[in-house]
Formats: C-alpha cells, structure tokens, sequence
C-alpha cells in the first residue's frame, strides 16, 4: 500500500520529466529536422576521427577536469571552516560565500572582461609594477575560460561539500584528537573520507556544468578557444548543420553519463570502504 500510494505521488511528476526532457532530448539527439539517424553516426564518426574536432573535445574535458579539482580543492575546506565554524557570523559567511548564485552568470563573466581586459586590472597592476612593458592578453585564453568557471561554479561546490560536512557529527573530530591525532590526520582521516558522497556530488554537478556551460567559454574564449557548447551553438544557430549539432549534443550527453556514473561508482565504493 505504501510503495503504490508513493507511485502515485511520483506519476505525475516522473510523465512531467519525460514529456518535457527526455522526448524533446531524444528528438534533438537522434530526430533533428530533416536529418536521419544514420546521418548523425557517420558525422559523429567523422568528428571522433578529426583533429580540429577532437582538440575541441580534448579541450572541453581538459577545462572541464581542472576546474572540478580546483573548484573542490578550494570549496571543501570553505565548507569544513564554515560548517565547523562556532562564531555567530557563520550564518552570514555561509550567505556570503553562495551569494554570487544568485547573480547572472553573464554579469559575472563579463566582470573577467574587466578584469582580464588589455585595460583591465591584471594588466594595469602588471604594468605599473613594470613587470612588463605592456599588458599580456589575458582574454581569449584558455585561462581565462578556467577562471570564469571557476568563479561561476564554486559556490556551488561549497554549497554541496557543506552540506556533507554538516552531517557529520563534530564529537568525531574531538575524539580523534582525543586519541593523539593532529588536526591535519582528522581532517584526511576522519572528514574528507565520511563527507565523500558530498565531494562526489560536488565535483559531478561543477564538471556536467562546465562541459556544458555556453556563455561563460564564449565571451572568455572567443572563436580561437572553442568547447563543446560554443560549437554546438554555432552548428545550430549559424552554419544550420543538425547532423553536426546532433553529433556534438550526443558527445556532451555521453561525457556528462559517464562522469555521472563514475560519480556514482566511486560514491559507492566510499560507503562499503
């Protein structure tokens, strides 16, 4: 009685997602207008076979792997600081630290424009140290894609490893060190392998975000930089290739799976272990 009651609960639900993604997903993917599926194969053989395309994937994947590590690397000591935190300002910090979720992600990438600019801060902070005669180009870089996605999706890792790291009773950390632990062994031993499906989670959520993610590489990266996602737009919206842009949607869909399901599989194996 209560699983059906519960299936009922979820039916409505569960037709929503499959009406209005997973069919449209499905038509992008394998039905785009005026274009078989057989098509859509053989141009995605053909990108899996040529260099222009395959640096574009190695790219995306490369990007997409070092902001993860360096979006986790940085976020989850944020959430053990503020989770562990004692002062009465750790509500505020804990605001302060997802606030930029809440801004667009086109103000906050055009903020690097600023930044990252021939005029910008970089460049004049450089130039007035006369550490060089002109300001380096910054811009159109692959750098600067990874700091505006840094920037974009470490909230976001912090948000996910707090969450971890507040389930975990603190009484574990005073006993470890009440047994002769140093507070760097805790921290390895005892937090980091208790808040694993929360880093897992994390580091899924911010690399399925940035192969995805569009306006962030496009106005940081330019023509020259393109990942995934700029390709797919101009495949879609300004050569009008489907098979093309179909090709590309499948690849972005199969890394997002797989990262997914090692996620999941390591998750796992940090439960049983």
């Amino acid at each position: 009685m209560h699983t059906r009651r519960t299936a009922l609960l979820a039916a409505p639900g569960l037709l929503l997602l499959l009406t209005a993604f997973l069919v449209p997903s499905a038509a992008m993917l394998l039905a785009p207008p005026g274009v078989g599926t057989g098509e859509i194969l053989e141009r995605l053989g053909d990108m899996l076979s040529n260099a222009y395309d395959l640096r574009i994937i190695g790219r995306t994947v490369g990007i997409g792997l070092i902001v993860t590590v360096v979006c986790v690397g940085l976020g989850f000591p944020i959430a053990y600081l503020l989770a562990r935190s004692t002062s009465r300002w750790s509500g505020m910090l804990l605001a302060l630290a997802i606030f930029p979720l809440l801004l667009s992600n086109v103000v906050r990438t055009y903020g690097w424009l600023v930044v990252l600019g021939s005029n910008g801060a970089v460049g004049q902070l450089l130039t007035g140290l006369g550490m060089v005669d002109k300001a380096p180009q910054l811009l159109y870089t692959d750098l600067a894609i990874v700091l505006g996605l840094t920037q974009l999706f470490l909230p976001l890792a912090v948000v996910s490893c707090y969450s971890a790291v507040a389930q975990i009773d603190a009484g574990l950390d005073e006993a470890a060190r009440g047994l002769g632990a140093r507070r760097t062994r805790t921290f390895w031993d005892v937090v980091v392998p208790l808040s694993t499906p929360g880093i897992v989670i994390a580091a899924t959520l911010v690399f399925a975000g940035s192969v995805t993610a569009y306006t962030t590489p496009y106005l940081l990266g330019g023509s020259r930089h393109r990942m995934l996602s700029t390709q797919l737009y101009s495949y879609s919206s300004v050569t009008i290739d489907w098979a093309s842009a179909s090709a590309t949607a499948l690849i972005m869909t199969v890394l997002v799976f797989a990262v997914s399901g090692l996620s999941s599989l390591a998750a796992r194996r940090g439960r049983t272990s």
